[in-house]
């Protein structure tokens, strides 16, 4: 059929009354899923520092070009003389809070052979003398490429040595049994309650159970409220 054929048939179709098939609209896509930081907001930190007593903060820490980077070795003094707990290098953030919503968020790299160490901790500075310290700490150990677990429970995240994750710790605490959600690279791997009231802050840093020396570094420090 020639150009002029092919125009008259169009014309004769349209004329006709017959409709021109449209492809079907493509459905809307699908909203994203909501982040863990939607409906927060970024708020305003300080923190003071926790290193063996006898040695200047320089000694156990460094900062460049954006990132904390803190070791310690086990060999160490704790950080107040005469105390009887293992050698840290933390930051102690100076947000303590009882109730509402608090999430503490950075990016973490965990050198390989860092053993046994505590990297961040939800810590209950006030709290009934028959309650735990804590009511979160993130561990690291040497199997699996670097293992991170909940206290040296529930395993996490293996592979973890010598790459950059982010870590945000978001706990929704109340005046009885609050709730703690962890995300690794902005997927929720763990929720878990609490451990009932208390006044609590955050910590990060390494705090050495194990042997040896351990280490971790830190950049993108954020505090969440709501």
């Amino acid at each position: 059929m020639n150009r002029r054929s092919l125009l008259r048939a169009g014309v004769g179709l349209l004329a006709g009354g017959a409709s021109l098939a449209l492809p079907p609209a493509s459905p809307a896509e699908a909203a994203p899923a909501a982040g863990p930081t939607d409906g927060w907001t970024q708020t305003s930190f300080a923190y003071s520092w926790q290193k063996p007593w006898d040695l200047d903060l320089d000694d156990r820490h460094s900062y460049s070009d954006g990132v904390h980077r803190m070791w310690v070795y086990a060999t160490d003094e704790p950080f107040e003389e005469g105390s009887s707990t293992d050698p840290r290098t933390e930051m102690r953030w100076k947000v303590d809070y009882t109730t509402g919503n608090h999430m503490w968020d950075a990016d973490v790299l965990l050198p390989s052979g860092t053993d046994g160490a505590s990297f961040v901790q939800i810590l209950r500075s006030v709290h009934p003398s028959d309650t735990p310290a804590t009511d979160i700490m993130l561990n690291v150990y040497d199997t699996g490429g670097g293992t991170v677990r909940r206290y040296d429970g529930t395993v996490l995240k293996t592979g973890a040595y010598d790459t950059w994750f982010n870590v945000k710790i978001a706990h929704q605490a109340s005046s009885g049994t609050g709730t703690v959600k962890v995300y690794f690279d902005d997927s929720l791997v763990l929720t878990v309650a609490d451990r009932g009231p208390a006044t609590r802050y955050f910590k990060n840093g390494v705090y050495d159970h194990g042997s040896g020396r351990v280490e971790a570094r830190f950049r993108n420090l954020r505090y969440w409220t709501k």
